[in-house]
Order: C-alpha cells, then sequence, then structure tokens
C-alpha cells in the first residue's frame, strides 16, 4: 500500500482552513439538503483545520449563497477587449476558383 506523505495531507487539510458552510436548521428527521428547505435559516460553520465551528447566520438559503460565494454577487471590474474586424487575408483555406 503506498502511503501519502505526511507533509502532502498537512498541506491539502491546511488549505480548507477557513472554509465556509451552511447547515439548514430543521427539526427532526426532515430533509436537510441545501436545495430542500430553501426558506430555512442556516447555521454557518467555519472549519478550523479540526472542526466546524460557528461562524455566523443566515435567514435563508439566498442569504448563506451570498454568504459563502461573495465574489459572485460582485460586478466585472474590467470591460471585456474590443476585438479587432477581420480583414481579407489570402485565403489558402479555400480552394482556387476554376475560372481564374
Amino acid at each position: 500500500m503506498d502511503d501519502e506523505p505526511l507533509a502532502d495531507w498537512a498541506e491539502r487539510r491546511d488549505a480548507k482552513i477557513g472554509r465556509l458552510r451552511a447547515v439548514p436548521l430543521v427539526s427532526g428527521d426532515g430533509p436537510k439538503g441545501s436545495h430542500l428547505n430553501r426558506d430555512a435559516p442556516r447555521a454557518i460553520q467555519r472549519w478550523n483545520g479540526y472542526a466546524w465551528e460557528p461562524h455566523g447566520f443566515a435567514a435563508n438559503l439566498a442569504e448563506a449563497q451570498r454568504i459563502l460565494h461573495p465574489q459572485a454577487e460582485e460586478p466585472p471590474t474590467a470591460s471585456a477587449p474590443q476585438r479587432q474586424p477581420l480583414r481579407a487575408g489570402p485565403g489558402r483555406h479555400r480552394k482556387p476558383d476554376p475560372g481564374e
């Protein structure tokens, strides 16, 4: 069996520190999927490297998504570069006209 070096494992684990997740707050054995109960409140949890710890609270799925993915809300800062119009080229990819 090939064992992974401890340094590689630790680097992978440390890369996840600070990651956030939203957990629906539903009672009983109800569905706990994030896409279900869209209006249910969510607990925002943060991974500290060893366990998920409380980080915040969201009133519903839409608010939780704004907390988890803030960059999706920001408009793009730079506009797309203007493309140059196509120029007439030699047309080497075309077959020659038989009338020429």
